[in-house]
């Protein structure tokens, strides 16, 4: 072996091992139970940073136990390379979107290579590539075939950085999920897939994923946001009915107004003879419509002079409207209730609106709706014939009486909206439909819609109208001149499907075959919380919609979840705008990327924001030098230990057995932390048990014994290791002369009797107060207890010439005696 350690020659020796054996590529067998390990793959920006670096790394330790475990590991990586920052990156460097990120796969790919993340390369896949979007595409026309495809025009939240539209999921804080603009509200034509036909099947199934954590779950729970309440109609002066759901319909006797979106066509009839109420309408555009935004924003009304009937009390009741409803949500009209609505109570406190309290706090407290509105479940007031009634019970009653006069019905409702996945930019997959006025989709043999990729940019508008090849074409149904649609696709489609992708990645005739149900689902997927309601929300309706096609037979796309934290620098996330980025390819060039990985995992459990430290990586990079220098002074040790074993467990003594049942423990407390994903703990456990191995190899007693115990538990320290310091080790495997390669070894097993302790310690007491401890065997029977008690000699000297009354024994605990006190 050469000293001293180094790195870059034993990780180069093991990857060049692995690419030449085709190590980690896997195919479908019956022989070994599947493991399906994936991590959220990556934007080709061009540089790996410390997130990606954690989140392989920890998919990459899963999956190398795993197999460790003797299971079939697949564990794939691909390139989610549609969308806005090759795009904007490409504008700005004034070349191609193509070109640009062609770059950056190749130089990440060498990284990911580089840490020696034990993906199947074979299956590598890039979401640009016509042979993947072919086939979303293809699925795309079934479904607009199905009906679950269509295109409208609707408010929209317009990014005017990216000049494009963005989902309600990709408004945060009222922000541009990437640009950070401030969104805008517009109205445009756009297509959108029915997921609120899958509403009910999203939440319901929540129940199914048992692995996932409660927090993504309830952030799920609540984005979707089924409630149960009443459509209720009032009917205008203006001829027409509005429509409003509320889930409060036992407030329905406080509504002293409705109050429209800027878009409602009730708002817009208003306007036509109204100019003032039309430049409101106009200002209102710009309304960003996150809903975070909108329970901040302040509050802008204006009266549209017309009124409506109210459906129970027959009053007329004043139609505003205001900036805080959105179309989008609902009906786009609210029944307010300022007495009981917050919301409703500021306007109506902003306006001089009238209010009118109908519910009585149940517990006897007063309340001042003239201060603030009370919002909880009560008692009935001024709501004829239903004064008296609690909440609950009201609420049922007054539906049973809307209904019975067609005023209204029972209704689930739910926050979820369709998913709108066009968007106005170039670089994504086109959407496959002719703007024909008699045809429409593409045909199916016509596919891909390829996406021309030398293209020259002016500004962030889409070149495609300007691509005369691509725009004009001729109608392949009718024959008549027509054009493309030159929206792109959300590039979240292209992401909710890769994984079962993965399984067919080189199937040509079909967007998935049968290897798709042997692999899917994914047995463990990990990647950033940010990600609960976005994609993996739209990875789960994918789900669906491709098992209902016939494609995969299972409900759900993932069945473990992990959510790593955070890499923090300074007590904040690592940011390039924060300036306090770590360049993990600077880190490997000088300390190997098994000291990254190993502080990686080191430093934090999985699940929680892992706080960089310059030292913590010194120290990582000393364990290995240490462990390397171990094995080097002890191979010849070791290596003869393996070709002629001379000890066993049988014939050592207690101190040695001892040593045996720690080096044990270590390995079931490890296996232990590997199952619960606690690697941080493994980490501390394999240190331990190298201080227990170089312990042992200064002691000059028994050194066959001992030869034996550094053999064996030399073996146990570096499969504990192997999965996250994976070239390290696969070197010491093969100079320490153990069989085959550390890749093919299996997890050791747990020893039941190694862990057995054959002796304990228990406390002695007399009269209840400690007086001192033995060491009795772990199978003594009571009598044998006590007549080793009874021989201590601080417990002979205690009740000498004393009357022993009894002696209580509890096993695996205590000896008491309980004597006369003189």
């Amino acid at each position: 072996m050469e000293t001293p350690y180094n790195p870059q020659s034993i990780e180069q020796n093991a990857q060049h091992f692995w690419a030449k054996n085709h190590c980690f590529n896997v195919h479908e067998t019956t022989d070994k139970p599947k493991f399906y390990c994936l991590s959220m793959f990556p934007y080709p920006s061009g540089r790996l940073h410390m997130g990606h670096v954690r989140n392989y790394t920890i998919g990459d330790v899963i999956a190398r136990y795993q197999r460790m475990l003797g299971k079939n590991v697949l564990q794939p990586i691909g390139w989610d390379a549609f969308g806005l920052p090759a795009e904007n990156a490409a504008i700005a460097h004034r070349i191609p979107p193509a070109e640009w990120t062609t770059k950056n796969i190749a130089y990440m790919r060498t990284q990911l290579t580089r840490l020696g993340f034990a993906y199947d390369f074979d299956r590598e896949i890039a979401t640009n590539n016509p042979s993947y979007y072919r086939w979303e595409q293809w699925f795309f026309l079934q479904l607009y075939a199905k009906g679950l495809v269509y295109k409208k025009n609707a408010a929209v939240n317009w990014d005017p950085v990216d000049q494009t539209i963005l989902a309600n999921e990709q408004v945060v804080n009222g922000r541009g999920w990437r640009s950070g603009a401030l969104v805008e509200r517009r109205e445009i034509p756009q297509w959108f897939l029915r997921i609120t036909a899958y509403a009910d099947a999203l939440l319901n199934d929540l129940n199914q994923l048992e692995h996932w954590p409660e927090q993504v779950k309830t952030m799920q729970r609540n984005w979707i946001g089924r409630s149960v309440g009443a459509q209720i109609s009032f009917q205008t002066d203006a001829g027409d009915a509005i429509t409003i759901f509320t889930t409060r319909p036992d407030t329905v006797c406080g509504a002293t107004y409705l109050a429209l979106a800027p878009e409602h066509p009730v708002a817009k009839k208003a306007a036509q003879n109204q100019p003032a109420l039309q430049t409101f309408l106009d200002e209102c555009r710009n309304v960003k419509v996150a809903e975070a935004e909108l329970a901040t924003l302040p509050k802008k009304g204006m009266p549209t002079g017309f009124m409506a009937i109210h459906p129970m009390t027959q009053a007329a009741i004043p139609i505003w409207v205001a900036n805080f409803v959105v179309l989008e949500y609902g009906s786009g009209a609210v029944m307010a209730v300022p007495a009981h609505d917050q919301r409703d109570f500021e306007f109506a406190k902003q306006y001089a609106i009238p209010l009118k309290p109908v519910i009585l706090p149940q517990d006897g407290r007063t309340w001042d709706y003239t201060e603030k509105a009370f919002t909880e479940p009560g008692q009935l007031i001024h709501s004829d014939p239903f004064n008296g009634l609690d909440s609950a019970t009201a609420c049922n009653a007054i539906i049973d009486y809307l209904e019975a006069r067609q005023q209204g019905k029972r209704e689930i409702n739910y926050r979820l909206r369709d998913w709108s996945i066009s968007r106005q930019r170039y670089w994504g997959t086109p959407i496959p439909i002719i703007n024909c006025p008699h045809c429409g989709p593409v045909p199916a043999k016509d596919l891909p819609v390829v996406l021309p990729e030398n293209v020259q940019f002016e500004g962030v508008i889409s070149p495609l109208k300007s691509i005369q090849a691509f725009f004009h074409t001729t109608c392949p149904h009718c024959g008549i001149a027509a054009t493309r649609e030159t929206d792109t696709f959300d590039t979240f489609f292209e992401s909710s499907w890769y994984y079962a992708r993965f399984a067919c990645y080189n199937q040509e005739q079909a967007m998935l075959d049968k290897r798709a149900d042997y692999w899917v689902p994914v047995d463990q997927y990990i990647g950033g919380i940010e990600h609960a309601v976005m994609h993996l929300l739209y990875a789960r309706f994918m789900h669906k919609l491709m098992r209902d096609e016939g494609l995969l037979h299972s409900d759900e796309p993932f069945t473990r979840l992990l959510t790593q934290g955070m890499v923090l620098n300074q007590g904040i996330k690592m940011s390039k705008s924060k300036g306090n980025t770590v360049d993990p390819q600077s880190l490997i060039e000088q300390y190997g990327a098994d000291t990254v990985r190993l502080f990686i995992i080191f430093a934090a459990p999985p699940d929680q924001s892992l706080e960089w430290s310059d030292s913590g990586v010194e120290g990582s990079h000393r364990f290995l030098k240490r462990l390397w220098a171990f094995a080097c002074e002890y191979q010849t040790t070791i290596c003869d230990e393996n070709d002629h074993p001379r000890a066993t467990w049988e014939n050592g003594n207690s101190e040695q057995r001892d040593t045996l049942r720690q080096l044990y423990e270590i390995l079931a407390q490890a296996q232990y932390d590997y199952d619960r994903l606690q690697f941080n703990t493994v980490v501390s456990g394999s240190m331990k048990l190298f201080n227990l191995l170089a312990k042992i190899a200064t002691t000059e007693n028994d050194k066959k014994f001992h030869a034996f115990i550094l053999q064996h538990g030399t073996s146990i320290l570096l499969r504990l290791l192997a999965p996250i310091a994976p070239h390290i080790t696969h070197q010491l495997w093969q100079d320490l002369h153990y069989p085959g390669h550390i890749l093919d070894a299996a997890w050791p097993e747990t020893q039941a009797h190694y862990l057995k302790t054959e002796e304990i310690e228990l406390v002695v007491q007399i009269n209840g107060k400690l007086r001192s401890r033995i060491r009795v065997p772990s199978d003594a029977e009571t009598k044998t207890i006590e007549n080793i008690a009874m021989e201590d000699a601080k417990v002979k000297q205690t009740i000498a010439l004393k009357k022993v009354k009894k002696i209580i024994t509890v096993p695996g605990r205590l000896v008491n005696f309980v004597v006369e006190e003189k």
